[in-house]
């Protein structure tokens, strides 16, 4: 037997997080016929994720800003490393 996989909106899970906070997991489990284990995802991804949690779709978007500032950051570690590479090289022929 097979079972479909239910979708939910954001405003879903967050309004069975706030019954489950109210009630309890079990309980809000029971009443909105969830696994306990969904929760706990939900409760975790929205933990980890903020306001970015629940997107739609499954994952995370990331935004242009969120890619460039990230690809900033790798940048700036490389540089460091650069630096330090031609100070101590400098340093060898001293």
């Amino acid at each position: 037997m097979t079972t479909n996989r239910r979708r939910h909106t954001r405003e879903y899970k967050l309004d069975a997080l706030r019954l489950a906070d109210r009630v309890g997991t079990a309980e809000a489990a029971r009443q909105l016929g969830i696994n306990q284990n969904t929760f706990y995802r939900w409760r975790s991804e929205l933990g980890r994720d903020g306001e970015h949690a629940f997107p739609g779709n499954g994952r995370h978007v990331e935004t242009d800003l969120e890619r460039a500032l990230r690809e900033n950051a790798r940048l700036k570690e490389e540089l460091d490393i650069l630096k330090k590479a031609a100070l101590i090289l400098e340093r060898r022929r001293l």
